[in-house]
């Protein structure tokens, strides 16, 4: 009699467990963005133009180094900082400087951010500076219609032309 009891409540128990997995799975109902929304993403990482430009070893600079560290440039190891505008129907909606990553200045900058839009067409103008001067190195401008739910991520890759919308 005692094993049963046991064997009942056991089954009571799992079933109970059961239960409230299975409401807890649908129940609160979780939506990352409303219906009629999109989301814009801004996401990549990029080595901004360094800062000094390489350069010939003299000599006698090359006689001072040790045998093994002797290499026929010597570059400067600091980059500049990334900036990154994005302009959505003719307003700047993300400005962002990027600073370079590394204790000396030297490695990639950054950058991620989420942006939620309307769904529906946007005109989409993005624009990105890694190097001297006031002007931007890279601009990329489409007319692009954005579903509801849909997520629209703006990278940089340099093999493909440098900034792609996908």
């Amino acid at each position: 009699m005692k094993r049963a009891l046991t064997w009942t409540g056991q089954i009571l128990l799992y079933a109970l467990f059961a239960l409230v997995i299975g409401i807890f799975s649908n129940w609160p109902r979780y939506r990352a963005l409303p219906p009629d929304q999109a989301l814009v993403k801004v996401s990549f990482i990029h080595h901004g133009q360094r800062v000094a430009k390489c350069r010939p070893y003299t000599p006698a600079e090359l006689a001072k180094l040790a045998p093994n560290m002797r290499t026929p440039m010597k570059c400067g190891r600091e980059r500049f900082p990334v900036t990154i505008e994005v302009d959505l129907d003719g307003t700047t909606v993300y400005r962002h400087v990027a600073a370079p990553s590394g204790l000396s200045s030297d490695g990639a900058s950054s950058v991620y951010h989420r942006l939620q839009v309307p769904a529906g067409e946007h005109r989409i103008a993005v624009r990105l500076k890694d190097s001297a001067g006031t002007s931007f190195t890279h601009t990329r401008e489409a007319t692009l219609t954005l579903k509801p739910a849909q997520v629209l991520v703006i990278d940089f890759d340099e093999q493909k032309g440098g900034i792609t919308l996908s």
